[in-house]
């Protein structure tokens, strides 16, 4: 992250300065995805306020998978975080922990709160518990909320032992029923679940709620500041109150920052993976998927999606940004950094009529002129090529400067050329365009100065590659797919992606690496397919069209 400041920062500062809670202390900071899911671009806010914020002030940053809830949570997700947070540029060194490993403390530390009178094994049902909730105006009610702590304790310890169904017993802290905070209406801490954990196998059959696991394993850890999303402010009393009334090493600061809203998609884990498993989309890593596995296979690059976490800045307020901010954002960093190459994904045959049969001839051109560092590559010339089939029109519209009857186009690096003529087919499809090239034009000057308004790119049909080429359009039509009232489902988008095959591209393409980005001139920012594409079958994603839609 770069010298600019927010409201974290400034709290951080204050905290390790002069007189601060931290005084002297290296900032200690953590990031704690729940591994049910894949990490998405909303996850890289929070990431990279975690990790860049440590980054900043000579700090650390935890890596902890918050396992604490068996439901959906599987190792698959953990290798795929770890290896997006790696892929960003963020590493956590040898501090990679699972809320889990914290289970049998977590659970002592249960049992000490039960006598200390500030915990009771509560037996209200689900539907129990939210009628006695009360409102404003009414306190919550619990009739078990005086039951002796030694009876707590004792049913507590039956309910690790698994002598009760689910649903039968919660525990609760004991805090204040009437709170004007509900969070501080007796939250429950504990509940019976008898489901397989991922790594806990059957060993458990209570598991902590987050608002109880995760004060204790940021003081465990000695995190210094626990950076979390804005709907965490209302919980950040009963954290305090957690850490106070606990036996432990630390007492870490909860500070707020508000969450990502980007148009155009939705960021509930649990709609993506219905996405995944109704089969509306490959996988996770789908193109279309707002998951960074799915940005990087379409061809988002790091430092793109860093520099859009910091353009968006950290904020106390709500808001939706611009999905053309992230898409700004990747044509900046691939402007200055991919090479240019020539692609023709809707292939026309142009066929240079005067151009000696058999021949072909070298051109050297730039790799990146905006780059200088970026060196020169040799296409090849020959008298049979390919051009974009919306090149070339019969019957030309006003301000048309392609190929048309009796119109010069200059073809790109190459030279000059005069269309003549062209062939249709039996349902009367143009198949072929024919031109003829002017020897003394040769990189695309003309001696005599006379103007040549249209420039084509183009690729050598004698020496090119056959590749299949993947255009992706937004995921879904509506831009608040999200908004209350609306099935997410019904707001996709039929087009999102289109499949173009017998595209031809340079040859020097038929050796790319998954991590090259190209700009395919005048169609915008291509990716090889890093799942897809296979030596002999050349697949490239568009990564973000040329044309800038974020109005700066």
């Amino acid at each position: 992250m770069d010298e600019t400041k927010n409201f974290i920062h400034s709290f951080v500062e204050e905290d390790i300065g002069p007189g601060g809670r931290y005084e002297g202390m290296q900032v200690h900071t953590r990031f704690p995805p729940e591994p049910n899911g894949y990490l998405h671009i909303g996850h890289c806010k929070a990431l990279c306020i975690d990790f860049g914020t440590a980054e900043k002030y000579g700090g650390i940053c935890n890596l902890r998978m918050d396992d604490t809830n068996p439901a959906k949570e599987d190792a698959e997700f953990v290798d795929a975080i770890k290896e997006d947070i790696h892929w960003l540029g963020f590493d956590w060194d040898d501090r990679f922990y699972y809320g889990s490993d914290y289970f049998e403390r977590t659970y002592q530390l249960a049992e000490d709160l039960i006598r200390k009178d500030l915990a009771y094994v509560c037996e209200l049902s689900a539907e129990e518990f939210s009628r006695y909730r009360g409102d404003t105006a009414h306190p919550a009610i619990s009739p078990y909320r005086d039951r002796p702590w030694e009876e707590s304790l004792d049913l507590f310890r039956r309910m690790r032992a698994g002598e009760f169904p689910e649903g039968k017993y919660t525990l609760r802290a004991k805090i204040d029923l009437a709170s004007g905070n509900f969070n501080m209406r007796d939250p429950v801490l504990y509940r019976i679940r008898y489901v397989e954990h991922h790594r806990q196998g059957t060993k458990w059959c209570i598991f902590p709620m987050y608002d109880f696991a995760h004060p204790i394993q940021d003081a465990l850890e000695g995190i210094t500041h626990s950076l979390c999303s804005l709907e965490y402010e209302d919980h950040r009393p009963l954290y305090n109150w957690v850490i106070e009334h606990c036996d432990l090493p630390s007492h870490p600061r909860q500070i707020e920052f508000a969450r990502l809203g980007l148009n155009y998609t939705v960021m509930s884990k649990r709609k993506l993976r219905r996405l995944v498993e109704e089969g509306r989309v490959s996988g996770w890593d789908d193109p279309r998927m707002p998951t960074l596995c799915g940005l990087r296979r379409r061809g988002y690059t790091p430092a793109s999606i860093r520099d859009f976490a910091e353009r968006i800045g950290v904020s106390k307020v709500n808001s939706t940004v611009d999905y053309a901010l992230l898409e700004a954002c990747l044509r900046d960093d691939l402007n200055a950094h991919a090479g240019r190459v020539m692609a023709v994904i809707r292939p026309l045959k142009l066929t240079v009529t005067n151009y000696p049969q058999g021949e072909s001839e070298e051109f050297e051109v730039e790799n990146n002129p905006t780059d200088p560092d970026a060196g020169t590559r040799k296409v090849t010339f020959s008298r049979d090529l390919w051009i974009e089939q919306d090149d070339f029109m019969a019957e030309p519209v006003k301000k048309y400067n392609r190929f048309y009857v009796g119109n010069e186009v200059r073809l790109k690096g190459a030279y000059v050329v005069r269309c003549t003529g062209f062939v249709t087919g039996e349902n009367g499809e143009v198949t072929e365009v024919l031109c003829e090239y002017d020897p003394e034009t040769r990189g695309g000057n003309t001696a005599d100065g006379r103007k040549v308004r249209g420039t084509v790119h183009w690729v050598d049909a004698n020496n090119c590659c056959e590749a299949e080429v993947r255009l992706y359009d937004m995921l879904f039509s509506d831009p608040e797919p999200d908004a209350a009232g609306k099935d997410f489902i019904e707001c996709l988008n039929p087009d999102s992606l289109e499949i173009l095959t017998g595209c031809k591209v340079e040859r020097s393409l038929g050796e790319c690496r998954d991590t090259d980005r190209f700009q395919f001139l005048r169609l915008g920012y291509f990716a090889p397919d890093n799942k897809d594409s296979a030596p002999g079958h050349l697949v490239f994603n568009r990564a973000v069209a040329l044309k800038d839609g974020f109005k700066k």
